[in-house]
């Protein structure tokens, strides 16, 4: 086993070190892993159901990777974070984790990111997962079933029986909440592959429900076009979408360059109800502009693969907007990745 870290301190650039308080062996190939921050650090890792943590991963080959993995604990129920890392044949860094991380280890790791998650709980919600896909879907489910009163169906695809993640929590919830939870296993050796038009039943029961889904790429593909096909809103249609981290978001952040000559606008940004007025200089991202103001703006790759510095603008407009993490309709309503943009026309006005 390669050593860790010790817990408690901060470790070199951005990451935090959190203590390992167990590993859990959820199937054959996909194991739990339950992490604690330091005290002074439990307010930089609250999170909301649906996030996802990054971490730093051992590397003979450049010092260290990062990969991504969605939290499947729940705030409102879970003392400790924990995530659910799946081996992939080819996949260094889950199988690094799933062969070496132990309790009492330590991870470095970056603070929760990502915007999958529930914007309140009024609405009965289905949710969709296939796969490891279940691990941002049961923390959102857990935590409606808790703090909200409305009902929710999981359509959750797998293999078998036996890739079932999470089985047992699932079956304690479907007893616990047997008038508010609706679960529906699917099985490909037994049903087949999940089309859209086997799902469109499903979805067009009730269209007003907001739709969640995550897992494989041709499986998100086709809950979208069912979900299309009957008539849910863009906006209470939420897929999560995960790409390998090229860069190093462990690496601190670059220094402003005060020697820049680049033309700037005047920019306003809306940051957890704080406001920042600033002038951006042309030949420097949103992120890097704000960190260059010492403004906590949230980021986990600078190269626009993750969406954690995703914001909308609401006046002016700025370049390099999406990359591939946003879709058509995303950019249409103005939203764009802080890492890749750059001032075009202002006054400027962008809000997280």
């Amino acid at each position: 086993m390669q050593p860790t870290e010790t817990a408690g301190r901060e470790s070199s650039g951005r990451g935090h070190l959190l203590e390992v308080m167990a590993v859990i062996d959820e199937t054959p190939d996909a194991r739990s892993i339950v992490l604690r921050p330091a005290e002074a650090d439990r307010p930089t890792f609250a999170y909301r159901p649906g996030q996802f943590l990054t971490v730093r991963i051992p590397s003979d080959l450049t010092g260290h990777v990062a990969r991504s993995y969605s939290l499947s604990s729940t705030p409102s129920l879970d003392e400790d974070l924990k995530i659910t890392v799946k081996r992939v044949s080819s996949g260094y860094g889950s199988n690094w984790l799933c062969n070496n991380v132990e309790a009492g280890a330590s991870m470095t790791v970056l603070p929760p990111a990502g915007r999958f998650t529930l914007s309140g709980y009024e609405d009965d919600l289905l949710l969709f997962a296939a796969g490891s896909g279940i691990t941002p879907v049961i923390s959102i489910l857990k935590a409606a079933l808790v703090q909200g009163v409305r009902s929710v169906t999981l359509f959750y695809a797998n293999r078998d029986a036996e890739s079932v993640i999470f089985a047992r929590e699932l079956d304690e919830l479907l007893a616990e909440h047997p008038e508010r939870f609706t679960l529906v296993h699917w099985f490909d050796s037994v049903d087949g592959i999940p089309t859209a038009q086997r799902l469109a039943g499903l979805v067009a029961a009730d269209p007003s429900r907001e739709v969640f889904v995550c897992g494989p790429g041709p499986f998100m593909d086709a809950v979208s076009a069912a979900a299309e096909s009957a008539g849910v809103p863009r906006e209470r249609f939420h897929r999560e979408v995960f790409s390998s981290i090229t860069g190093d978001p462990f690496a601190p952040a670059p220094a402003a360059d005060r020697a820049s000559t680049a033309e700037t606008v005047d920019t306003t940004v809306l940051l957890n109800g704080a406001v920042h007025r600033f002038a951006w200089p042309a030949d420097t991202t949103l992120v890097d502009a704000l960190l260059a103001e010492s403004v906590d703006v949230p980021y986990s790759c600078r190269s626009g693969e993750c969406g954690s510095c995703v914001c909308r603008v609401v006046g002016g407009s700025v370049s390099g907007v999406g990359g591939d993490v946003l879709g058509p309709d995303d950019v249409a309503a103005g939203y764009v990745l802080g890492c890749r943009s750059r001032p075009d026309e202002g006054p400027i006005d962008i809000e997280f």
